[in-house]
This record gives structure tokens, C-alpha cells and sequence, in this order.
């Protein structure tokens, strides 16, 4: 009786060890989908974080260009460095590093100074035990904004005639700038700083 007994318990005791097993093997397949996911929106942030600061580099590099074409007019250093000036679109460059970054980028400025970019991710999350996660695509968005950090005397200040203000940058560099001698200028990163911002 007590053999017969022994088995009749472990006939019971399988369906909930497959049923537990089961469960846990769930749980697990869950959890990698969960993880999935996250790799997934990570590659999402990355694409619109350096599809933000690409767009932003650009409008920094034509602003720096447009100073150094009216270098020898300093009434329209200010306006240059406010970003209140026409220049050429700058979203094309996040469209081409999200791109290459395999996902799909929305680029809008914010003014003249910033650009907000929403990306979405050309690749799914995938097959796993979640319904629906082979369709979902993870979606981010970054801002990356345009600082000027050089300062100078306005013309009338102290600056004028054949001497160019002095510019003054937060890098600890100051531009002595001579009109007859411009082989010596500061590069776009000298005139301007070039950072992520909360969206």
C-alpha cells in the first residue's frame, strides 16, 4: 500500500511541476522580451540623440562660416551669433545620421539655436511572447541646442576704424582679430558650443 500510495503522489505531483516549469520558462522568455525591448529603445535614443547634435553642428559650422564672411563688419557679429540670420536648411544632416544609425528621424527647429528630433527605430523589437512586440518599433526624441560663447564690444564701444572687436570666449581664449592679418581665426567650436538639452 505505501509503494502503490508513493506512486499515485508523484502522478500528481508532475502536472504541477510541468505547470511550474511552464510558468517559469514564461516568465523568462518575458523577461528577455522585456529586454529586448530596452536594447531596442536604446538604439532608438542613440539615433535621435546624434541626429539632434548633427543638426545642430551644421546650422553651428554655416553660422561660423556666415562670421567669417562679414569678419571686417562687426555691426553684424551679433545678429550672427543670436543665429538671426537666413541660412540653409540643417535637418538634412539628422535625416542622414539617424539613417545611419537604421532608424527613421522627424527634425524640427526650435528657434534659430536648437533642433528637436523624434526617431523611431527601423527594426522591431521581434518575435517573443508578447503579442504584437514583432510590430513595435521603440520611438525617442533628443534636443540639441546652439550656444554662443563668445562675447565682444559692440562697435562704438571701444571697437571701430580699421581694429575688430576683441572676442572674448568661455574656453579661456580671447581673439585679437587684425584686418590685414586673418590667417588666424577661431574655428566653429571656438565661437560656438554644441549640447544636448532636456526635450
Amino acid at each position: 500500500m505505501t509503494g502503490s500510495g508513493s506512486r499515485q503522489d508523484t502522478g500528481q505531483a508532475f502536472p504541477i511541476y510541468i505547470t511550474v516549469v511552464a510558468g517559469l520558462l514564461f516568465l523568462a522568455l518575458a523577461y528577455l522580451a522585456v529586454g529586448q525591448a530596452a536594447v531596442n529603445r536604446g538604439g532608438a535614443q542613440t539615433a535621435a540623440d546624434a541626429a539632434a547634435l548633427a543638426a545642430a553642428q551644421d546650422r553651428r559650422d554655416q553660422l561660423a562660416g556666415k562670421w567669417v564672411d562679414d569678419l571686417l563688419d562687426p555691426t553684424k557679429w551679433q545678429a550672427i551669433f543670436d543665429g538671426d540670420v537666413r541660412l540653409p536648411p540643417s535637418c538634412w544632416r539628422a535625416e542622414e545620421l539617424a539613417a545611419q544609425n537604421d532608424a527613421d528621424a522627424q527634425c524640427s527647429p526650435q528657434g534659430p539655436l536648437a533642433f528637436t528630433v523624434r526617431a523611431e527605430t527601423h527594426k522591431s523589437v521581434g518575435d517573443s511572447v508578447v503579442p504584437g512586440s514583432e510590430n513595435f518599433h521603440s520611438k525617442a526624441s533628443a534636443k540639441a541646442v546652439i550656444k554662443s560663447i563668445c562675447t565682444f564690444a559692440e562697435p562704438g564701444e571701444g571697437a571701430g576704424g580699421d581694429v575688430l572687436p576683441r572676442l572674448v570666449c568661455e574656453n579661456g581664449r580671447d581673439w585679437d582679430l587684425k584686418p590685414d592679418d586673418l590667417t588666424q581665426l577661431p574655428e566653429p567650436q571656438d565661437l560656438f558650443d554644441v549640447h544636448l538639452a532636456a526635450d
